[in-house]
């Protein structure tokens, strides 16, 4: 039968009965590093001389669905001047994932509503020491962006 199980699912005795009643011929229980680490010494022990021997997995998240090759292949088509969207209509992979495959080139997000000058003025006036509702008043920008600014 079973000789090798995973488990998600923290060991406890009542857990380790259930399992050996299951799976008589267990030899190896698979389970995710983090339960292992919570795992008692104690159970572990227990299961070492009953000659199961219990192994963290290592492997974390979802397999990865796109290769490098993917990657590559993007990369080479936006350097040849390939939208987005041609890219993904192309190769038949949604517009999110090309994004998410280059690797730089483009820039994913809101354009930014006020120049780089208008950032360093914001700065500026600042730390010169005028209060923020007086940046807004004088550039005549929002108090809340004025904030934002500043934070940056």
């Amino acid at each position: 039968m079973d000789d090798e199980i995973y488990v998600n699912k923290p060991l406890s005795s009542q857990v380790i009965m259930e399992l050996l009643d299951k799976y008589p011929d267990l030899k190896k229980i698979k389970c995710p590093s983090s339960l292992y680490l919570r795992t008692s010494k104690k159970y572990l022990n227990a299961l070492s001389e009953l000659g199961i021997e219990v192994e963290p997995v290592i492997k974390r998240g979802r397999p990865k669905k796109y290769t490098d090759t993917e990657a590559k292949l993007i990369e080479k088509m936006l350097n040849e001047e390939v939208s987005p969207k041609e890219i993904a209509e192309k190769l038949q992979i949604p517009l999110k994932t090309v994004y998410y495959l280059k690797d730089t080139k483009l820039k994913r997000g809101r354009k930014p509503k006020y120049s780089e000058e208008t950032e360093e003025e914001v700065k500026k006036l600042h730390s010169e020491g005028l209060s923020a509702k007086d940046i807004s008043e004088k550039l005549s920008i929002p108090l809340r962006t004025v904030y934002c600014l500043i934070k940056r």
